[in-house]
């Protein structure tokens, strides 16, 4: 009976401190960012294809946050185009935090998932080599380009970035939140600014402490 107890009593230890470490969070590289701006890098998600320009998700971001975003985000973009332009569009803009989105244009294109992986690797380096956060936005949502989200979840780790997994889990299966097969609509920003939102914050209040 003795033998029962301590078992159990050691089975609730264990259970006990494996919540406690689900719920603290890794340190994040550049935590202590000195850039200005918080940036939306990404493909056509971010641009808020399907929507009007106010209801795109950076600026339904701006308004929870109260903070200017700054939204460089491009329609059709892949991680290779995106490498063309990061100089300009986000390493010369002063980033405090990059919202990083992009591989669903990469799928529809048949470029190789090593070759995304290898390109969002280098995307993350060059902003944190900049001093600035990132946020790793996974696209893949359910059964959908399920293992982008499994190396994204990898990268993220590995470069102690902030996640933000299944960006589009809940929308692409409801039409009230789309404007065509693929992308948002206003509801659906809403959604996904919601998310980022929710996943950044804790970043956001100890980056300023």
């Amino acid at each position: 009976m003795k033998r029962n107890n301590l078992l159990f009593v050691a089975f609730i230890a264990f259970v006990a401190f494996t919540a406690l470490n689900s719920c603290t969070k890794r340190e994040i590289t550049n935590i202590d960012s000195k850039g200005t701006n918080i940036i939306c890098f990404g493909d056509s998600l971010t641009f808020g294809y399907g929507a009007n320009a106010s209801e795109n998700y950076p600026s339904i971001l701006a308004n929870m946050l109260n903070l200017p975003i700054i939204n460089a985000g491009i329609d059709g973009d892949t991680t290779q185009e995106a490498l063309r332009r990061i100089d300009s569009d986000v390493l010369d803009r002063d980033p405090f935090l990059v919202i990083v989105e992009f591989g669903g244009n990469d799928f529809l294109r048949r470029i190789s998932l090593d070759e995304t992986l290898k390109n969002i690797e280098e995307i993350i380096k060059k902003i944190q080599s900049k001093g600035a956060m990132v946020a790793l936005a996974d696209v893949s949502a359910g059964p959908i380009m399920s293992s982008y989200g499994k190396e994204f979840k990898r990268l993220s780790k590995k470069y102690n970035t902030i996640l933000i997994p299944h960006l589009l889990s809940g929308i692409l299966a409801n039409p009230s939140l789309k404007s065509d097969s693929i992308h948002p609509n206003a509801e659906g920003y809403k959604f996904i600014a919601q998310k980022i939102y929710q996943a950044i914050l804790p970043y956001l209040r100890k980056s300023t402490k």
